[in-house]
């Protein structure tokens, strides 16, 4: 469904990304590992048009949308969980989920049962502002905010970061749901080496802004993979 094909990204005169290949297929998730700072981020930046590519394209369902922006990528069902969750402080729960309707036609604009049903605890915290939850409620919030926009891409920037164990299993069961329902690809970008690799279908490691090992999990050397996680 998605290709990123020889992505080259720079922040000024420093290259974030070196001829980057991804895909991400319907149905599967696709797994981001390296440690901070390799460019994983920035290849999602690529990918949801937060940051313009110097070369390389992105190919969303057989179309070219390297020059889009971001706004345009969400409407056709490119959806982004980001790094620290950058939920809205001020706003409600409630409030927060709806901001997702932006994407959505006004007829859509609904928010599914569904989304309280894999996140009960935000069905109870609906008038609570954002801010006040923990940092594993926002996360979760976070995530329910991004299937509001009912997304054809789901991407995950380091969902585990700073979430208690418990929540980490309950994010680890949404994900796995999703991915069950086939009908859209996730991109999981993670340090934690067992989450990625209990979950995921095909993994890509980068390592100062290239990759250097990809393929399916099935087949990974584990002991290769960890050596680039490794401090």
């Amino acid at each position: 469904m998605l290709t990123a094909k020889n992505i080259d990204l720079f922040y000024g005169a420093s290259q974030a990304l070196s001829e980057v290949n991804l895909e991400a297929k319907q149905g599967e998730i696709t797994c981001i590992l390296g440690r901070n700072g390799v460019g994983k981020t920035s290849l999602m930046q690529a990918i949801t048009g937060r940051h313009p590519v110097t070369e390389g394209s992105v190919v969303w369902d057989g179309k070219d949308i390297t020059k889009l922006p971001a706004a345009e990528r969400a409407r056709m069902g490119i959806a982004y969980v980001p790094q620290g969750r950058q939920i809205f402080s001020q706003l409600t729960v409630l409030e927060n989920m709806q901001s997702g309707f932006a994407t959505l036609p006004r007829g859509e604009r609904k928010i599914k049962d569904e989304i309280y049903d894999l996140f009960p605890v935000l069905r109870k915290m609906l008038r609570r502002r954002g801010g006040d939850l923990s940092g594993g409620q926002q996360q979760q919030l976070s995530i329910a905010r991004a299937l509001v926009t009912q997304p054809k891409i789901l991407i995950l920037d380091e969902p585990t970061e700073g979430i208690q164990p418990s929540i980490i299993k309950d994010i680890h069961k949404v994900i796995t749901y999703l991915r069950e329902q086939g009908d859209m690809a996730i991109i999981l970008v993670e340090q934690y080496f067992e989450f990625a690799r209990d979950l995921g279908d095909c993994y890509s490691v980068m390592d100062r802004g290239v990759v250097t090992v990809s393929g399916r999990v099935a087949e990974m050397d584990e002991q290769k993979v960890r050596s680039y996680l490794t401090v």
